[in-house]
């Protein structure tokens, strides 16, 4: 009899991953395809000097998540990290620090647009990559009742932008212009394309797959 309760595999690792971050949502998007890891956060200073930019910022802390690992578990693991800010009319909005900061988030979201910017950073041996992915998000226009519900369940408070895409703030969002999984907190293709020009990881064969016969020769 079949299993039905193992979920299938898309990709395998070649070698291992280390995930610098202890979000549920971004270890839940590369298992969701298969891979296997391990989790060690990073402790890094997240403070950045005045001046700079949204851009730069995530670019720069998903860097010192993957440097501080690397210092931990050397060069021969593939070290992954991401960082993530909401930025609503020129303002930063990270996680909430508490219920009333959180109303305030989303107050301000309804009805309107905001850009969710993630950056990313691999390192593995000698190569390092570091990117970032931009995503406009547009909110309905939200009741003050719809606000307080939401509030209740807990979900905004340790999200960037008090929402999240994938939970029950998907509820809020009605249009979407770019890397949806870059909302959620990793940008999954373009993630999981750098791992595969790298040679980290490779797609499993289905059953039957046939391998392209070698360059110069006629198949059999």
């Amino acid at each position: 009899m079949a299993d039905h309760t193992k979920r299938p595999a898309l990709f395998r690792n070649l070698v291992p991953l280390v995930l610098a971050s202890a979000s549920p949502r971004r270890r839940a998007l590369l298992a969701s395809v298969g891979l296997s890891l391990e989790v060690l956060p990073a402790e890094v200073e997240e403070s950045l000097s005045p001046g700079v930019s949204p851009e730069e910022a995530v670019k720069e802390l998903a860097r010192r998540k993957v440097l501080a690992v690397v210092r931990k578990v050397g060069l021969q693991r593939a070290v992954l990290a991401a960082d993530t800010l909401v930025v609503h009319q020129g303002r930063l909005l990270g996680k909430p620090r508490d219920l009333a900061e959180a109303r305030n988030m989303l107050q301000a979201l309804s009805g309107t647009w905001h850009e969710v910017l993630t950056g990313a950073a691999i390192r593995f041996q000698e190569k390092e990559t570091v990117f970032f992915t931009r995503t406009r998000v547009r909110f309905r226009i939200l009741s003050p009742e719809e606000i307080e519900a939401y509030l209740a369940t807990g979900e905004p408070l340790d999200k960037a932008g008090a929402y999240a895409i994938q939970g029950l703030g998907a509820a809020w969002v009605a249009e979407v212009q770019g890397s949806v999984t870059g909302v959620v907190g990793l940008p999954l293709a373009e993630t999981l394309e750098i791992l595969l020009r790298w040679g980290l990881i490779e797609p499993i064969p289905g059953e039957g797959a046939q391998k392209p016969s070698s360059p110069g020769k006629d198949p059999l």
